[in-house]
């Protein structure tokens, strides 16, 4: 767990609210993803440390938790840690889908089934993708239960025997003076059982290293940051025990269109200094295809237009949001002669204060302004 305040990870106040921390969550995981970095461990660290930060602070119960205690308030292995000191990895976060990490169980008792590792892949979606949904198929590496031991890691026809160095503890107690100290069995190596026959496909192990492939189901309106459980697929547990859980972390590439914002799309519409002046109707995209947008006159650069319902269905159920085209107007370029002398002509009949309202404001306050100096 990295020990630097996760605000500071996250470059937030502390009293960012939860679309901020998405945002600049959302900022950090398109900047160091590893597809993008494959060849730089830093970033690979700052990807993993961004995500870490945002699966504590994006969760009102581990948040107010870490407020309070900081990083102990968080750790599984601290005694004050969020969710008790035994807490394993799959005990702390919970996912966007309201599943909770640990639904498997812990881990059991030292010489008996132990459950899997949880496993973590990170799947990259278009915005097209994230929007509407899609059924992606991606390979996992993992440990599987060895098929013909069992996951017992003896030879088949065998089973393990209860070491009789520590009964089965794992741990063996010595006396030295007034003191005892525990310490791990060195026969059994603290797994409480020895394998005398080996099993030859696994060698003793129980488990083997396997690429898996998998279909993942992605619901419409997901985001970055937002992660898929998928139940039983992560790694195996060892002398066959339950296998750990799949988490699907989803992180949505940049689009050359439209920037998303929770619900909502933004676009940058450029039009003609003309159609600015006076007026005109343009076809603006959608992720639902092409629509009319009406320009009225006299429309300023930066001016916003609402398209309702245009934008993003939640995934969590909700009416859709709107795409906001934002009007760029357009100065041209590469002019003739003749076009030039045009533009002189039109710049000479503008006269008053009338036609440039913003100029004239804007003079008008940096006039003041060194007035009051």
């Amino acid at each position: 767990m990295s020990k630097r305040d996760y605000y500071e990870i996250l470059g937030v106040g502390r009293d960012a609210d939860t679309k901020e921390l998405k945002r600049a969550y959302r900022k950090l995981a398109m900047k160091y993803h590893p597809d993008r970095n494959p060849d730089d461990p830093e970033a690979d660290a700052k990807f993993k440390e961004a995500t870490e930060a945002y699966e504590v602070l994006g969760d009102e119960q581990k948040r107010a938790a870490y407020d309070q205690y900081g990083h102990a308030g968080v750790d599984p292995n601290s005694a004050g840690g969020f969710g008790g000191g035994g807490a394993s990895f799959s005990d702390i976060f919970g996912d966007v889908f309201g599943d909770i990490f640990g639904g498997g169980g812990g881990r059991g008792g030292r010489g008996g089934p132990q459950r899997g590792s949880d496993l973590r892949y990170t799947l990259e979606l278009t915005l097209e993708e994230a929007v509407r949904g899609i059924e992606k198929t991606i390979k996992v590496p993992t440990l599987v239960g060895c098929e013909p031991c069992g996951g017992s890691g003896a030879k088949p026809g065998t089973s393990p025997k209860t070491c009789n160095t520590c009964g089965g503890h794992g741990q063996v107690r010595m006396q030295q003076g007034f003191f005892s100290v525990q310490q791990t069995c060195p026969s059994c190596r603290g797994q409480g059982t020895i394998i005398d026959d080996p099993c030859a496909s696994c060698h003793g192990r129980g488990v083997k290293e396997e690429t898996k492939t998998l279909s993942v189901k992605i619901p419409p309106g997901v985001d970055t940051g937002d992660r898929i459980r998928l139940s039983g697929e992560g790694e195996a547990g060892a002398m066959g025990g339950p296998a750990g859980d799949l988490y699907v972390q989803v992180s949505v590439r940049e689009h050359d269109l439209f920037q998303r914002d929770g619900r909502n799309l933004y676009c940058d519409v450029p039009i003609s200094i003309v159609d600015a002046a006076l007026g005109g109707e343009l076809e603006v995209p959608t992720l639902d295809g092409r629509v009319k947008l009406k320009i009225p006159a006299e429309t300023q650069s930066g001016k916003l237009f609402r398209l309702r319902g245009k934008g993003v269905t939640p995934v969590r159920g909700g009416a859709p949001g709107d795409l906001l085209c934002r009007v760029q107007v357009e100065t041209p370029v590469n002019l003739t002669g003749e076009q030039k002398d045009l533009l002189r002509q039109f710049q000479a009949s503008l006269t008053g204060e009338k036609h440039s309202p913003k100029k004239t404001g804007w003079f008008d306050g940096v006039k003041k302004f060194f007035e009051e100096i």
